[in-house]
This record gives structure tokens, sequence and C-alpha cells, in this order.
């Protein structure tokens, strides 16, 4: 998994609620266990019109958006089915922080698993962020994992808690195989112990 330790880009404006993983990656993508490809997906019924044609009004089909790595979102994101493939196909498209004042705990917790940093502001933070995203071209956010801070176009600071497991975690860009992977040699040697118990 790659690290995440800090991120400058552009944060895309989605001031919606509730939108479920059903809406991140519609089920006609699910066919794939394959963790790439899955970005032309993204959003593809808010994206596309019925004959494959690109929604002119859509923020990521917009100019200034189409290479954001930030979305600034509304409240429960995430929720509704435990998909995994909503943040493979946030990730393949290239968005490595996801903003909002609430997720689903199993978006939330994928989203770690996956590289990518979700993290919970207040409500009165989150609009600052909004307004700051509404900036168009000039939207950029600049965000420091280590700090916890996110940095606004205009230099204002805001500061994000995390849990010191998942921020551990994304700094080193360790999965549930990499942190198994790092814990190898205490695992070997408890069972290099046991060993010894049954053949005494």
């Amino acid at each position: 998994m790659e690290k995440f330790t800090t991120l400058e880009g552009v944060a895309a404006p989605m001031r919606i609620i509730n939108v479920d993983t059903d809406r991140i990656i519609p089920k006609q993508y699910l066919k794939t266990i394959k963790r790439t490809g899955l970005g032309k997906g993204l959003f593809s019924e808010m994206r596309y019109n019925d004959d494959g044609s690109e929604k002119p009004d859509f923020v990521l089909n917009k100019p200034a958006y189409r290479n954001a790595k930030i979305l600034v979102v509304g409240d429960n994101f995430g929720c509704g089915s435990s998909r995994e493939h909503a943040p493979w196909a946030l990730a393949d498209f290239g968005i490595r922080c996801v903003i909002s004042t609430s997720f689903a705990d199993i978006f939330f917790n994928n989203c770690g698993k996956n590289g990518i940093l979700a993290i919970v502001v207040s409500p009165e933070d989150l609009e600052k962020l909004f307004q700051d995203a509404e900036r168009g071209a000039n939207a950029t956010l600049s965000i420091d994992l280590a700090a916890q801070t996110i940095k606004g176009p205009d230099g204002g600071t805001l500061h994000f808690d995390i849990d010191p497991g998942r921020k551990h975690n994304l700094l080193n860009g360790l999965d549930e195989i990499g942190l198994t992977l790092e814990r190898a040699p205490a695992i070997d040697a408890y069972e290099a112990k046991l060993a010894q118990r049954e053949w005494a």
C-alpha cells in the first residue's frame, strides 16, 4: 500500500449527504476483483448520461476538478453496502483523501485499508473547506498527516483528529498484510517458543 504522508491537490466539493457505496461505484462494476480500472466507474450514474456522454454539471467533469485528489463531501458518506470496490474506485480515479463530518463505519475502515485518508471534521470546519473547494482551479488543499493539519489556499490551517493506529498504518503504508509482516519477528518468536513446549 502506498504511504500517505503529505498531500497537496485540488479539492472537489460535493454538497450531497448520504452518498452510499452504490452511488460511489454502481453494481455493474463489481464483477472484477482487481483494484485497477474502477476509476472510470466512479460516480458513473452521476457522471454520465445514458449514452455514455459526460454530464457537464457533475463536479468531477468540470475542468478545474478533473484531476482532484481530495473530496469534500456531505454527512454520512459511504453508507449502504460494505463493498470495498468503493475505495478502490476512489483510489483508481486519484482520490487520496475524503473529508466529511461523518462516514459509514465499514467504508471508513475500508478507506484506511486502501491508503485513503478519511478525515472527520466539525460542521463549521467542513463549511470552510467547502468554500475553499468551490474556488475551482484555486481549490488546492495541503494535508500533513504527521502534523494532522489541513492548510487552505489562503494559508488558514485546520487540525484534525485520527486514531493513532490508523495514522501509523497510513504513514507507513501498512495494510493488514503489511501490518502482519511488520510483526513477523514477534510471531516467529512465539511459534518457536510454542514448538519448544510441544517437544518438551
